[in-house]
């Protein structure tokens, strides 16, 4: 069964019950479920019906609700006396700042900030592109995007030009809200120059650039540019717009297989429904505790678990600006940890694995009071990296699993409904809403329709969202995973199935680092595969086969695609490894075999694929994938 709390004025939906039960009943009654779900948010108009499937297979949530999402994270808490509360702590490591925000102080700088929005012409659906690093202004550009009913699109601070412009043209921004610079370990990223070659590739061109100046690092400015202080310092501030439940919040663009960007589309009232019944049911974070996701305000897990989820509910949230080692060692996680008081953690298995290997006994660790638990996800968590971070901390390990496009997790072990024993190597059991079946190719896929909060289509193509997500399994959204549920219905997933790979968390297209290698004038041929990494999961390998004739060494080739890729990609592809090859594996008709390379780089023996043109060749690259340790 189900209770209501009322928490300070203000309800909550909080579900005590057995977790198969409530699982059983999300699927065969998901009317009822998730419309007293939608209990837990404020509505200007209440919906009246969950789901709305009359054009399926694309499905819409609460159809004739109204909401405003920044209402939901600001005002209401703001108007039931949480004003005076933390909402946001800044920790920067990279500048030794710390920086407090009450509720009523960042719904005062949201209001403002979309005041000064308006007044550069922003409105109702357009869109406004954010490229800014860790900084709360980003949290704040967010919020007052979402506010006025303006669409956002956060592109991740250290993407390169060619990858921003991509995503310039397909969202049509009427504005740019960039910082000056993103801090690293020993350097400063100047983001000015990144934009203008950006807007020199791009065929759109915003009306307006906003700009925010770090002491760090100061940007040229043009004159259509705004500085972020003055604009605020004139704008009057704007209050909430009710939206429609189905009106898009944001826009956020992932790899796709073919090099060019998906715009995964996220609706404001299914997305505010679903992440404040996560926070209560997955994670069991209750309005007041402070609430920590180590990412990045680019990626998914900084959305919703940076800013919208911890906020809808009235928890207080922490913004960490810093590296899991090296700002300024093993122990900084540890640090926000005791100081600020976390009772949870979300970050991905690769900054433990980076934490462990430079404190491999935990000496950095300390005396953390109020912490209760661990969450990751990202990639998969190894056995190993889980006992030790049990054993060093002392509190539940919960490994988890979801994606860009579902926005909160597929499967979790979800503490605040019932807790459930753990088994390493797996996401526990699939999450109330989720519809989670095995195919008989391995391929993990979700029975439609997909739950509130997952994305409804892509960016301007239903096309191609039905063609690459909805075709192969008709009926069935396909993850692009492959795993397996045991006899008790817990899931394992064993990685991706087509050629994005998943680096740190980061999930990456193998396809668009190979057109960049293929760009060099000595390359016949390449391919790109992600080989197991003990610290960030996978990382890209390179192999290439050279051009009759080509006189270059092996060495100077390396470093020129090495370069090649951190220019048109980013540092974050971590693209350091190419090996040159006399040829690669394919099928008779051409395809190359990259996931038989990839079984062999893992150490996996897999049958010989029966499409094989030449067995010899994939087997000539056994030292290459798998070389000999000694």
């Amino acid at each position: 069964m189900s209770i209501l709390t009322r928490e300070q004025g203000r309800r909550t939906v909080k579900f005590m019950a057995d977790y198969r039960d409530v699982y059983r009943r999300s699927l065969a009654d998901p009317e009822t479920f998730w419309l007293k779900a939608a209990r837990a948010v404020d509505w200007v108009t209440p919906p009246s019906r969950a789901l709305d499937d009359s054009a399926a297979p694309l499905y819409r949530w609460f159809p004739d609700g109204e909401l405003n999402t920044a209402y939901n994270c600001l005002d209401r808490h703001v108007a039931t006396g949480r004003g005076g509360q933390t909402a946001l702590i800044w920790d920067s490591a990279m500048t030794g700042q710390v920086r407090r925000f009450t509720y009523e102080q960042l719904q005062d700088q949201v209001a403002r900030f979309a005041g000064g929005l308006r007044s550069l012409g922003v409105g109702v659906g357009d869109r406004v592109v954010i490229y800014m690093p860790m900084v709360p202004e980003a949290v704040i550009a967010m919020l007052a995007c979402a506010r006025i009913g303006a669409i956002h699109s956060v592109v991740f601070g250290g993407f390169a030009p060619r990858e921003l412009a991509a995503r310039i043209d397909d969202a049509a921004p009427k504005a740019i809200v960039a910082a000056s610079c993103g801090l690293e370990p020993n350097r400063t990223v100047e983001y000015r120059p990144i934009i203008d070659q950006a807007l020199s590739l791009s065929r759109h061109r915003p009306d307006v650039i906003v700009m925010l100046q770090r002491d760090q690092g100061v940007a040229r400015m043009d004159e259509r540019d705004v500085d972020w202080f003055e604009l605020m310092s004139t704008a009057s501030p704007a209050d909430p717009v009710p939206m429609k439940a189905t009106d898009p919040l944001y826009i956020l663009y992932t790899s796709g297989t073919t090099g060019r960007p998906k715009g995964i589309v996220r609706d404001t009232g299914g997305h505010a429904v679903a992440l404040a019944w996560s926070m209560l049911n997955v994670y069991d974070i209750a309005p007041g505790e402070v609430w920590w996701t180590a990412s990045d305000v680019g990626w998914v897990v900084g959305h919703s678990y940076i800013v919208y989820a911890p906020l809808l509910i009235g928890a207080t949230t922490v913004l960490y600006e810093g590296k899991p080692v090296g700002t300024p060692d093993a122990g900084a996680f540890w640090r926000v940890v005791a100081e600020h008081g976390v009772v949870t953690l979300f970050t991905a298995p690769t900054a433990l694995r980076a934490i462990k290997r430079v404190d491999p006994d935990g000496t950095l660790i300390g005396d953390l009071k109020t912490f209760r638990a661990l969450y990751l996800a990202g990639e998969r968590l190894d056995p190993d990296t889980y006992h030790w971070a049990s054993e060093r901390l002392g509190v539940p390990v919960v490994d988890h699993w979801w994606q860009t496009e579902t926005g909160w997790p597929i499967a979790a072990n979800p503490r605040g409904l019932e807790p459930l024993p753990t088994k390493p190597g797996s996401a526990t059991v699939p999450l109330p809403g989720w519809d989670v079946q095995i195919q008989n190719d391995g391929a993990i896929t979700l029975k439609l329709p997909l739950p509130p909060g997952s994305l409804p289509t892509l960016w301007h193509d239903d096309e191609r969202y039905i063609r690459e997500y909805l075709t192969r399994h008709p009926g069935h959204y396909l993850t692009g995973d492959g795993g397996y549920l045991d006899d008790d219905g817990y899931l394992y997933v064993m990685g991706r199935t087509d050629d994005v790979i998943n680096v740190a968390g980061h999930r990456l297209s193998t396809g668009t680092m190979e057109t960049v290698l293929a760009a060099h004038p000595a390359v016949a041929e390449c391919a790109v595969i992600g080989v197991s990494d003990q610290v960030k999961g996978q990382v890209p390998l390179g192999l290439v086969v050279l051009k009759a004739g080509a006189d270059i060494t092996p060495a100077r080739l390396a470093d020129d695609l090495i370069h090649a890729v951190r220019r048109e990609i980013g540092p974050v592809a971590a693209f350091r490894d190419v090996a040159i090859v006399p040829a690669l594996p394919k099928t008779r008709s051409g395809k190359i075999l990259r996931r038989s390379m990839r079984a062999l780089a893992d150490g996996r023996e897999e049958p010989m694929p029966s499409t094989i043109e030449d067995p010899s060749v994939l087997e000539n690259l056994r030292p290459v994938l798998r070389p000999d340790p000694s």
